[in-house]
Order: structure tokens, then C-alpha cells, then sequence
């Protein structure tokens, strides 16, 4: 007897009648009798097809009586953490989804059944967050939100993934135009008055070297003095610091090293000089006072205040890198090379830059069409 395609179940004659067998919903294989088998030259029982009909009744009634257990998106998601816990993710992705799922995702969807959850309800969460929320964020939580649904399929608590058919938010050009600082005001943030206490000891020097070097956060907190080569005139990164823990670089070419200007190996041979923790395995922007991680929520805050006492531009910490890569493209440093720099694993993720490299050969054609 041929084998039946997968999924709609198989059948089989026994004793003058008809069985069908099937997997049901919930996963448990299900056995029903059909009806009596038509004996051959005989107008009595049914024929194979006739029986394949009557299965898919059978089977479609049955399915339709047995419901889906209740799921809500808080347990979704918290079966999407450990699903990603056991693929092995780094703690900083699980963290982010973690911290999505229970501060945004969750409350939203608080009360409703998964299986419940249609594309309006999909597209209600974007027209809400988009209020408050970044729209790459959002993607971000869509994302997640996919990833909960996926699961809910494969285990049965919900039928479709609403998020595949929601309309989704696009990212335009304009609200992913990068900030910096000008040579300008990188030296008023430099040059302002720091606090007297641990922190503000080592703030200019962290802020230098965040946009003469194009470092991550990260990067910068787990970089360690031995990283830093002053022979070479080189900084390597090796072990960024990410909530809570020092992790490999973000992509394999995030593992770099990036030159290291004049400026910026005086400002950390005079760090070393005063610093507790001068050894090569000490980290180079430990907590002055114990030597452990600077904590990143308390470094925002302080690059904030000090950034409005220069009374410059309101940029975030992140831009500083984004002061580097414009500093970079705008000296005519090929775009390959700064990709390289930035540690992106991807060319067009530094052709953000390409709008500040200079071409003069570009102007002087204008030029030339336009000559009299």
C-alpha cells in the first residue's frame, strides 16, 4: 500500500472496515474507525476515496472539539528565554529580550490568550509604542514577539503568527540621521570643569577616547592596559563588557585593533600614572576606588550632565563613535579601512559615513559643465 503524505493521517482495512489514524492537535497520535470497507464488485461500504472524505470529517470535527491550552505572552516568553539560553545566546541578547518582553511586550498583552491575539492587536502595539519609542525599536520588539508566536505554533497554543501578516513600521532615512559633535565642541566637553569625586578623574579621558577611537561602550569598559599598545600605537579589542560580563566581540569583526593618535596615548600614559590599578591586567577605565566595571546606567547619566554643562549638542554616549566615523570619512579614510575600524560586520552599516568623505573631482566637474 503507497504511503500517505505526511500530516493527513493514514488508513488502513481491518476486518471489513476502515481505520484511520492521525495526530491530533495536542500531539497524541488519534485511532478512529471510518466505516465498513466496499467488497469488491459490491456497491456496499465505502471506496478508499469515499473513506479518505470521511477521515477528513472525522478528524476536522474532532480537531475543532479539542482546544489549544491556555497561553498567555508572559509564558511564551519566558519559554522563548529559555529557548535562547539553550541555543546558547550571549547574555546580553537574553537580557534585551528579558528586558523587552517584561517591560513593554507583556503589559500589553496582559490577560489575553495567545491563540487570541489577532493582527489588529499586533498593529494596536505598534500605533501605541510609536508614541514613546524609537521605530527601530519597535522592529526590534516585533522580533521578539515573532520568535514567541514561532514557539506557540510548534507547541500548539496558538494557531497562526499575527505578526507575519501586521503591517510593520519602516525606518526612514531622516530618523536614522546620525549625531556627533564637531572638533568644536568635542573640546568644550573636554575642556569643562569635572566633578572632584572617583568618576569625574577619569571622564575627560573616557570621553577622548571614545571619539578619537570609534570604541564601543562596551569595548571601552573592558578594555584592559595590556590592549593597549603603545609601541604599536594600537588598541586592541578583546573582551567588551556587557551587562555584567566580559563577552567576545560583537561580530568577527568587532575582534580588531584601532590606531591609537598622539593625543590619545598621552591622555592614557597620564591615566596610568595616577591610576590604583595601573597592571597590565587591570582594566584601563576601572571604578577608580575598586578597580571593578564602570556601571554603564551611572556613566550614561554622567556623560549627560557633562555634555549640558559644555552646553553642546545633545548627543548620547553611543554618538561619540559616530564623532569618530564623520572625523574618519571626512579625512578621506577609505571606507573599507573604517569598517574595519568600527569593527561592523557589514560595509553598509559604515555607508553612513560615505555622505562626509570629501571628492573634490566631483565638484570640479560641476564646475566644468557650468563654465562659460
Amino acid at each position: 500500500m503507497a504511503r500517505r503524505t505526511y500530516g493527513t493521517g493514514s488508513l488502513r482495512i481491518d476486518g471489513g472496515s476502515w481505520y484511520g489514524s492521525w495526530y491530533g492537535p495536542d500531539g497524541r497520535r488519534v485511532k478512529r474507525k471510518i466505516g465498513p470497507a466496499r467488497t469488491p464488485g459490491e456497491r456496499d461500504g465505502l471506496t478508499r476515496t469515499q473513506a479518505e472524505k470521511e477521515m477528513r470529517r472525522v478528524r476536522d470535527a474532532e480537531a475543532g472539539t479539542i482546544s489549544a491550552p491556555r497561553v498567555t505572552m508572559e509564558q511564551a516568553g519566558e519559554q522563548l528565554s529559555l529557548s535562547l539560553e539553550v541555543k546558547g545566546r550571549k547574555k546580553s541578547h537574553r537580557m534585551t529580550v528579558a528586558s523587552d518582553l517584561r517591560n513593554h511586550i507583556v503589559p500589553f498583552f496582559a490577560g489575553k490568550d495567545l491563540g487570541k491575539i489577532t493582527v489588529s492587536d499586533i498593529e494596536r502595539y505598534i500605533a501605541v509604542k510609536r508614541k514613546t519609542l524609537a521605530m527601530k525599536t519597535i522592529r526590534n520588539h516585533l522580533v521578539t514577539i515573532h520568535s514567541a508566536f514561532e514557539i506557540g505554533l510548534r507547541r500548539g497554543w496558538c494557531s497562526t503568527n499575527p505578526v507575519k501578516l501586521a503591517d510593520r513600521p519602516i525606518v526612514r532615512s531622516n530618523q536614522t540621521r546620525i549625531q556627533f559633535l564637531d572638533q568644536e565642541e568635542l573640546e568644550r566637553l573636554l575642556a569643562i570643569d569635572y566633578p572632584g569625586d572617583a568618576f569625574g578623574s577619569i571622564e575627560p579621558t573616557l570621553y577622548l577616547v571614545a571619539a578619537m577611537t570609534g570604541l564601543r561602550q562596551g569595548e571601552l569598559i573592558g578594555m584592559r592596559w595590556r590592549d593597549v599598545d603603545f609601541h604599536a600605537r594600537k588598541i586592541r579589542v578583546v573582551a567588551p563588557y556587557v551587562r555584567g560580563e566580559f563577552i567576545d566581540p560583537k561580530s568577527s569583526d568587532s575582534s580588531r585593533s584601532v590606531p591609537m593618535a598622539e593625543r590619545v596615548a598621552n591622555n592614557l600614559n597620564a591615566l596610568r600614572e595616577r591610576s590604583l590599578y595601573p597592571r597590565d591586567g587591570d582594566l584601563v577605565f576601572a571604578h577608580p576606588e575598586t578597580g571593578k566595571p564602570l556601571d554603564r546606567s551611572k556613566l550614561v547619566r554622567r556623560f549627560k550632565a557633562a555634555r549640558d554643562r559644555a552646553e553642546v549638542r545633545e548627543i548620547t554616549f553611543h554618538e561619540l563613535r559616530h564623532t569618530f566615523g564623520t572625523r574618519m570619512a571626512a579625512s578621506g579614510v577609505a571606507l573599507r579601512r573604517l569598517q574595519y575600524w568600527m569593527g561592523h560586520a557589514d560595509i553598509k552599516t559604515t555607508q553612513v559615513y560615505a555622505h562626509y568623505q570629501p571628492d573634490d573631482h566631483e565638484a570640479d566637474m560641476i564646475d566644468e559643465a557650468f563654465a562659460a
